[in-house]
């Protein structure tokens, strides 16, 4: 039996997943065994997937099934999984090869720890390096699940690894959750155990133009239904709630500037700064998007 299992999700990514499986493959920890779901791709995933099969032998498992989403793929393979410890990879990440030795000696210096996460570099679709995500060390580690709900931390997907009974206990990814479901799923596993973090780089995540964090509409719907979902649990009361509201609209400010929409990005910038202006970073955010729309070429 593996000491982890490695789970990665597939839809439609034929043309990355190579690189994220030889990512596992050049691991320096290699008590692993991968568990791909392929969550019914319609490009040649079974092509590519066919010579690691043969070279891995028992230390890949592939499972196809119909499409159903990302969190459902997930917990395709966590309910095929039989390790002490699960980490995630998605088929367009990409695993540094210190990344499982890092996170599980972090697992094992803090037993109390129910999952470990670390940094990230993004990476563009032709996998070019971009910024360096460094996290809020001010929150990184500990009883941190008031900070997470608040979004006042943000735990990279390609970097977390969690116990499998932590899952046994607060159950799976949220099937109805088509995004938000992975804070949703750390958040629940936080209010019970500590939080770990790996203060150094150990995946790079891709961005992509198509993903569904592009879309502002969808992930504000997403993101409020997690605030409303766990409000009132230990930490998560009013002044939370409050916090959580206005950085899901400040981040949303964010997202609209990038697309070049200066005006919805100043009216969700306010909108936050009315749900909480007691956070400062609300009101520069408000006064940039303001000066920037502003400037803009007949003000849309």
């Amino acid at each position: 039996m593996a000491k982890v299992d490695v789970i990665i999700p597939a839809f439609n990514a034929a043309h990355y997943l190579p690189v994220a499986i030889e990512s596992v493959m050049s691991q320096t920890f290699d008590d692993w065994r991968i568990l791909l779901v392929d969550d019914g791709s319609t490009d040649n995933t079974a092509e590519v997937v066919a010579p690691y099969l043969d070279r891995l032998g028992s230390k890949i498992c592939y499972i196809k099934q119909d499409n159903r989403g990302l969190p459902a793929a997930r917990n395709t393979a966590i309910r095929a999984s039989t390790s002490e410890f699960l980490a995630l990879l998605d088929a367009d990440d990409v695993w540094l090869p210190s990344r499982l030795a890092e996170s599980l000696k972090t697992l094992a210096d803090r037993p109390q720890a129910g999952l470990a996460y670390g940094l990230v570099t993004h990476i563009d679709p032709e996998g070019r390096l971009g910024t360096t995500f460094e996290g809020n060390r001010r929150y990184a580690e500990g009883r941190i699940a008031p900070y997470i709900y608040m979004r006042k931390v943000e735990l990279p997907c390609p970097t977390l690894t969690f116990r499998r009974k932590c899952v046994d206990e607060v159950g799976l990814f949220d099937e109805t959750m088509r995004a938000t479901e992975d804070r949703d799923l750390w958040l629940r596993i936080a209010l019970r155990y500590e939080v770990a973090f790996v203060p150094k780089v150990i995946a790079y995540y891709r961005t992509s133009p198509t993903s569904m964090s592009t879309d502002p509409n969808r992930m504000l719907k997403a993101q409020l239904q997690f605030i409303e979902k766990h409000y009132g649990a230990r930490g998560c009361g009013i002044r939370a709630r409050q916090v959580a509201w206005a950085r899901v609209y400040k981040q949303r400010a964010e997202a609209l500037k990038r697309q070049n929409r200066p005006w919805a990005a100043l009216t969700s910038s306010l909108r936050a700064v009315a749900l909480y202006p007691f956070d400062l970073d609300n009101h520069r955010t408000a006064w940039s998007l303001f000066w920037n729309w502003t400037k803009s070429p007949g003000r849309n």
